[in-house]
């Protein structure tokens, strides 16, 4: 928490640069920053999902979702081989409960036999637009993981993050009334 004497701006990054967690300094440009940049920028995404009304029904695991996108941009944000102190690394457990819950959703949608459209209703919308966001956070990650080591289980998590946010907004639209459009290929 900043305090009322506490300036939010320090100028430091003036130059182009930022420090990551643990100190060392990079440019703005580098791939970790991309990385954890775009996780935070998914984080903002969920929050307008959140704001909007009809979300309900999903607001607990968003949340939990938004407080796993902290862990995972906080490791993302820490230079190779430094150590992470003052929380926990996201668990194993996380996926497989996403896991679990995308089978819960499949199990009460249609299946589907065509690709669909993003849309329908404003939260299903806004789920849709988080899912591409976390897909562009998957990709940063992959490529920083060309060039430094990361955790395996991060580009898990996103990657069954996007998969459940998908299945999330065609749950949306469902309990909304509102039909998929799909795309079979054709013009």
């Amino acid at each position: 928490m900043i305090s009322s004497g506490m300036k939010i701006y320090t100028k430091t990054g003036d130059s182009g640069e930022t420090s990551l967690y643990g100190g060392r300094r990079v440019k703005k440009s580098d791939l970790r920053l991309e990385a954890y940049g775009t996780v935070d920028e998914l984080n903002s995404v969920l929050g307008v999902v959140l704001a909007q009304p009809g979300v309900g029904v999903y607001s607990e695991e968003l949340k939990k979702i938004q407080s796993d996108l902290f862990v995972l941009g906080t490791e993302l944000a820490a230079a190779s081989g430094e150590p992470i102190t003052g929380f926990q690394l996201l668990p194993e457990s996380r996926v497989s409960e996403l896991e679990n819950e995308m089978d819960k959703l499949a199990a009460a949608l249609p299946e589907l036999k065509h690709f669909i459209f993003p849309g329908g209703n404003q939260v299903a919308a806004s789920l849709h637009q988080a899912r591409t966001v976390c897909r562009r956070a998957e990709r940063a990650t992959v490529k920083l993981g060309e060039v430094e080591p990361i955790r395996p289980l991060v580009l898990q998590y996103l990657n069954r993050l996007a998969d459940y946010l998908f299945m999330l907004a065609r749950q949306a639209n469902k309990q909304a009334g509102v039909e998929e459009t799909t795309w079979s290929g054709r013009n």
